[in-house]
């Protein structure tokens, strides 16, 4: 398995799993910007490319507003959004109450490496930008596939911290240069995983495999639960 830098695994180590409260206000209003809402449109489209029925669950779910966007463009989804941060919880429900959505989305408060779910629940679960803070995330791989249907698919997109000139060109054509420079300084401050670290979690995991592509700027790791596993 392809192991963090010493500086990564060291910024692992002291990076908090959930976001305090002094930053979900902040990441609230951040994400709230058109670049970002731009970028949760990107993602839930992507993920209803795999499915747009049954159960789905977002972990690291933040303020929710890929679930909002994920009911508007697949209202018959039942959407549960997760998250480890009380306080960010608290600003999710409260979005989901604004977008008119409290009755169709759950929120709840919870831990990738301890769901609070049966076996086989879900026929997605998905993750944006929260991997990278899982201080345990085999753990949290394998509590995925158990809740994952057989068939069903996880979908954990993330900044990886080499990500390819080529890609970083072409999002700065669409959203320009500085935030895309500000992006890649992003980058050193926060334990993201290189593009092959991020592809080899799958490997010790009960996936066993995977396959990465990107998604606009973020990396998506592909993992599916075969049809024929237990």
């Amino acid at each position: 398995m392809a192991r963090l830098s010493l500086t990564r695994r060291l910024l692992k180590i002291f990076h908090p799993e959930g976001i305090p409260w002094i930053g979900t206000v902040f990441y609230n209003a951040l994400s709230a910007t058109t670049l970002f809402q731009r970028n949760y449109d990107v993602v839930a489209q992507d993920i209803l490319s795999y499915g747009s029925e049954g159960s789905i669950l977002d972990i690291g779910t933040g303020p929710g507003w890929l679930l909002v966007k994920l009911h508007q463009q697949a209202p018959r989804l039942r959407i549960i959004g997760l998250d480890t941060s009380a306080s960010m919880v608290a600003k999710a429900r409260k979005n989901m109450v604004a977008a008119g959505l409290s009755e169709e989305i759950e929120v709840k408060e919870g831990n990738a490496s301890q769901l609070s779910f049966a076996d086989n629940t879900f026929e997605t679960v998905v993750s944006t930008g929260s991997i990278h803070h899982w201080k345990d995330p085999i753990g949290g791989l394998n509590e995925v596939y158990r809740v994952l249907k057989k068939g069903g698919n996880a979908l954990l997109y993330d900044i990886v911290s080499d990500t390819p000139k080529p890609v970083l060109k072409e999002m700065a054509r669409g959203y320009g240069r500085l935030k895309m420079m500000l992006l890649w300084l992003h980058a050193f401050e926060e334990p993201f995983y290189s593009h092959k670290a991020f592809e080899m979690l799958a490997q010790p995991s009960l996936f066993k495999a995977g396959r990465t592509r990107f998604v606009g700027v973020l990396c998506c790791l592909i993992l599916r639960k075969g049809g024929g596993d237990a």
